[in-house]
């Protein structure tokens, strides 16, 4: 493997996580690709939907888990982009040039901005003498650019999983869901 043409993508399983996927496949890079069960809610439902779609894209998934935590439910987890940034770079011991999130413009969460992404760079190039960096290809595109770019690249919405309570069928109240009912997918 060439470690300055790869990226090992932190995937939900959900749309922007996919679209990161495809993406980084589109820009020529040789795409990995990381599930962390941190004990969210929807832990067993973002795993098939992440293996489905690796499945599709062709890569490669190598799964975490974080055990004896108690289980998060919806909502802000803070922190949670960092321990999942981390956790790539501490299990891939790493291996890599890029750690890469689906995230883009319009969240109110700080590790789902610009700011973020500047921070945890510094933190993971000082980790890993500049050798790996984190990227966000998404930082700077709305939720409708992202979800057009999967459209268009031809994503099968079907296989990806957003409601973060865990259910069968989605709750429509939690902020994935919303994302889902206001760009009508």
């Amino acid at each position: 493997m060439d470690k300055s043409r790869h990226a090992t993508v932190l995937m939900s399983g959900g749309i922007d996580s996919t679209a990161c996927a495809a993406f980084l496949i589109d820009q020529g890079l040789e795409v990995s690709a990381i599930f962390v069960d941190y004990g969210q809610a929807a832990a067993d439902f973002e795993r098939v939907a992440v293996r489905s779609v690796a499945a599709i894209l062709e890569i490669e998934v190598q799964e975490l888990a974080l055990t004896g935590a108690a289980p998060f439910g919806s909502g802000e987890l803070v922190g949670r982009n960092a321990f999942l940034v981390f956790s790539a770079m501490f299990a891939t011991r790493a291996r890599l040039s890029r750690i890469a999130l689906g995230l883009h413009a319009g969240t109110s969460y700080y590790d789902c901005s610009p700011a973020f992404i500047e921070a945890i760079n510094r933190a993971v190039a000082e980790h890993t003498d500049n050798a790996v960096r984190v990227v966000a290809p998404f930082i700077e595109w709305t939720k409708r650019d992202v979800y057009d770019y999967f459209v268009q690249a031809g994503l099968p919405i079907e296989l990806t999983y957003s409601c973060e309570s865990g259910g069968t069928s989605p709750c429509g109240r939690c902020a994935s869901c919303q994302d889902r009912k206001a760009l009508q997918c």
